[in-house]
């Protein structure tokens, strides 16, 4: 029996992903910010000074989607990128003052986004955490 789309739980979760995109636009917007350098900028905000390969692995991002990314976000003057000290072979990033500043801005982000979703803050919780189980599972992280 061939199910139709909206029986399917890929078909759910791909539908899901572009409402949520949808919904993040007109929050990021106003910051100049796209959805991944929100979660670029978010993660730096969280973590200072990760390594890009570290980062990459963090938001599930491979090198050839992250360093054009990155390149873009320096260029705004929100991030530097710079040779780590012990080991040239990797690339530290770090929040300039501005990407400091925007972060402080994009900080309100979450709570507007968990407003648009009509869920609790523990619906909203356990829905992530059975989506982070469920992509564990499909897409192990890299060691």
């Amino acid at each position: 029996m061939t199910l139709a789309p909206s029986d399917m739980l890929c078909f759910a979760l791909h539908s899901a992903a572009h409402a949520v995109h949808a919904a993040y636009a007109p929050l990021l917007t106003p910051l100049g910010l796209t959805y991944p350098q929100y979660l670029v900028l978010s993660a730096l905000a969280a973590n200072d000074r990760p390594t890009v390969g570290d980062l990459g692995a963090d938001l599930r991002l491979d090198s050839n989607t992250l360093t054009p990314l990155l390149k873009r976000m320096e260029g705004a003057g929100w991030l530097t990128r710079s040779r780590d000290s012990q080991d040239d072979r990797k690339v530290r990033l770090a929040l300039t003052d501005a990407g400091r500043t925007l972060a402080v801005e994009a900080a309100a982000v979450p709570r507007a986004f968990a407003a648009k979703t009509g869920l609790e803050p523990s619906q909203i919780a356990d829905l992530r955490d059975i989506l982070a189980v469920l992509r564990d599972r499909l897409k192990p992280a890299k060691p």
